[in-house]
């Protein structure tokens, strides 16, 4: 009788998981087949209005001098044995200082960092890398080459073909998770994390799917779960949405701090227009629901966290629940006034408050 009832708990509970793993999908697809419907609506509505120039972008065939500027560091490159990929990244400060890493976010790239690359260089061996897909960096075509564990890889590859065995770690948005994850698996090597506007993945995963207006936020997760047609509503009216990204009062650089310049838009767009780089870049989100939940969760390195009061992406009540994953120093600071983009927008700020934590 024993058994039976035992037997009937496992089968009880294979079920409900089932049911729960097909609750699951159902909610991710169906939202994605909601965001596709929405952007149809908006590539009708801007076929009506400017029939002539919605299908119409181009391919930046030169940089802007912004990203030829020698005060930002040395580019280099360098190939990964083992995946095969090169990696393109910007190199500023003496060799043999410590190694100050930036991990940059969607849908940027190394120039994310410029502001920080003149001002750590003095003190450390700065390096901005263009992750995999991204930039001057290797772009494969598969999107199970985005797999989370290779994306972590890539990082311990690249801190190791340096010539250091740790590193302070530095990540924003994508970069962020991504550096997370690193200092979860890998925390011999992070001697300090700062992350910006990301927050700890568990704890992204546990608030969204308890709060329908974060879920709301996060809708382009599951739009760009889709083929092709991210890609093409990225770059109608000439990359209009990533200009809007950038530059509009909702979400874009400089509502009360640094202006993003016309150069340094260019720049994003150089980046994002060459052959199969938002392909690249939407390939992160495109195995995103394939990771969760983490088997491990627990960072050990002290942590600084920057959050932009404004993001418009993320809701502020997540920074302070990434404390109870910590098991060192956790500091949080919000920075009034920020954005989602606050490395760029708030950089003097940003930069005094790293100074701060990497001194202690």
């Amino acid at each position: 009788m024993a058994r039976m009832f035992q037997s009937l708990l496992v089968f009880t509970g294979r079920v409900a998981h089932g049911v729960r793993v097909a609750g699951f999908w159902s909610l991710i697809y169906g939202y994605c087949l909601l965001c596709s419907l929405v952007a149809l609506f908006k590539l009708w509505w801007s076929l009506v209005l400017r029939p002539t120039t919605t299908l119409q972008w181009h391919v930046r065939d030169c940089p802007p001098a912004c990203l030829c500027d020698t005060s930002l560091g040395t580019h280099c490159y360098v190939r990964i044995k083992e995946s095969g990929l090169r990696f393109h990244y910007v190199a500023a400060g003496e060799r043999g200082k410590p190694l100050l890493l930036f991990l940059h976010g969607f849908p940027e790239f190394w120039f994310s960092w410029r502001y920080q690359l003149r001002e750590f260089k003095t003190e450390y061996r700065v390096v901005a890398i263009d992750m995999r897909g991204y930039g001057e960096s290797d772009l494969p075509l598969s999107t199970d080459s985005y797999r989370l564990e290779f994306l972590v890889t890539d990082v311990r590859d690249i801190v190791e073909y340096l010539g250091y065995n740790r590193c302070c770690l530095v990540g924003h948005d994508w970069g962020g998770t991504i550096a997370w994850i690193f200092a979860i698996h890998y925390p011999e090597m992070v001697s300090k994390l700062v992350v910006l506007n990301c927050p700890h993945p568990s704890v992204f995963t546990d608030y969204a799917l308890r709060h329908p207006s974060q879920l709301l936020k996060s809708s382009h997760f599951f739009f760009f779960q889709l083929r092709h047609f991210p890609e093409l509503m990225l770059s109608i009216n000439d990359f209009k949405a990533v200009k809007s990204l950038f530059t509009s009062r909702s979400s874009g650089i400089g509502r009360k701090g640094r202006w993003l310049t016309a150069e340094d838009l260019e720049a994003y767009l150089y980046a994002l227009s060459q052959p199969g780089a938002l392909t690249g870049a939407l390939n992160y989100y495109r195995n995103v629901f394939s990771f969760f939940p983490l088997s491990q969760k627990h960072v050990r390195s002290p942590v600084l966290l920057l959050w932009g009061e404004h993001d418009t992406f993320l809701e502020q009540e997540m920074a302070e629940t990434c404390r109870i994953y910590i098991r060192n120093h956790f500091r949080l600071n919000i920075i009034t006034g920020a954005s989602h983009w606050l490395q760029q927008d708030q950089p003097e700020i940003v930069n005094t408050l790293m100074w701060t934590f990497l001194k202690e």
